[in-house]
């Protein structure tokens, strides 16, 4: 039996599969989603913590992620079927009409969820759906953006600093009003570079890796160019976390933590930019999704867990 005779769940089973694991990208999100609503309580000073806020926020999120890559299932479409024959939407695994059908519905739960649970937040739901949906048609100016390779990555990384608006506005929005407490925004920038981090990370390849049809940072500004654009980038994410760290109160043992933290994720771009080999580009993204996991539970998820623990044996 071919993949496009097999029934809906089967198929949409084999896409999240290729396209979007769910189950890894659940855990990453619920982290995230814990850590920035963990970040803003240390900032307000107040410690108590709602587990159903905590599960509605993330699910939401999750479905903010989900709709990223149905979005680009259709930005992409173009250049998927003519290079890459082989993912889910060109071999016919799944329809157009079958990914918008699911958008409507991760929409329409994410709205249901909010408005039930935690009504406050639905006008910040709001603000992240319209900034997704006007990403999704490239802000209008497409063919620009195109041609501007920086300006399409701040404006499409900028998602991220708008999504940790939701999930830290799981405490501010929830209990603190429309005030955002200082420091938050400092959070914001290290989200922002995070993004950054990811999306040059995944995107530098040595010269023999390269493929047709797919724009690299390492094709557009040389292996070397991108490495060290990388490098800049994570040390910048490195200065401004240290920032939220001072907001936070945190002490010398969290600025240590960073600090090994930097260097052990930076290796494999200075072994890259020395022997120009495929297996260091390819630890570049793993190192970028490490740095961003360790980056997010330093600031928020394990000080907050700590506090957990005090209180346990407390």
């Amino acid at each position: 039996m071919e993949e496009k005779d097999l029934n809906i769940f089967k198929r949409f089973w084999i896409y999240q599969s290729e396209r979007f694991p769910v189950f890894s990208y659940g855990l990453m999100v619920l982290t995230f989603s814990f850590s920035a609503m963990s970040y803003s309580k240390i900032l307000r000073g107040e410690l108590n913590f709602s587990f159903l806020t905590l599960l509605v926020g993330a699910m939401t999120s999750f479905g903010y992620f989900f709709l990223l890559r149905i979005f680009d299932e259709f930005k992409d479409a173009e250049d998927d079927a003519r290079y890459r024959s082989y993912r889910a939407v060109p071999r016919g695994l799944v329809s157009f009409k079958e990914l918008k059908g699911l958008a409507v519905i991760i929409i329409g739960l994410q709205c249901i969820l909010n408005a039930v649970f935690i009504p406050k937040m639905l006008w910040v739901w709001f603000l992240v759906i319209i900034y997704m949906f006007i990403m999704a048609k490239e802000f209008f100016v497409r063919n620009w953006l195109r041609k501007h390779p920086v300006a399409y990555l701040i404006s499409h990384m900028m998602i991220m600093p708008v999504i940790d608006f939701y999930t830290t506005g799981l405490d501010w929005g929830v209990n603190g009003g429309t005030n955002l407490p200082d420091g938050l925004v400092i959070f914001l920038i290290v989200t922002f570079l995070n993004g950054v981090v990811i999306e040059i990370g995944r995107k530098i390849r040595a010269c023999d890796a390269e493929e047709v049809g797919v724009e690299t940072y390492s094709y557009l500004w040389g292996e070397k160019g991108a490495t060290l654009t990388w490098l800049c980038v994570l040390f910048t994410t490195f200065i401004f976390a240290n920032i939220a760290c001072f907001y936070a109160g945190f002490g010398s043992m969290t600025f240590l933590f960073l600090v090994i933290f930097l260097i052990v994720c930076a290796f494999p771009a200075f072994k890259f930019l020395k022997s120009k080999e495929q297996k260091y580009a390819a630890k570049l993204e793993t190192m970028a999704g490490v740095w961003t996991l360790g980056m997010y539970l330093s600031l928020g998820g394990l000080p907050m867990i700590w506090h957990f623990i005090k209180g346990f044996i407390g």
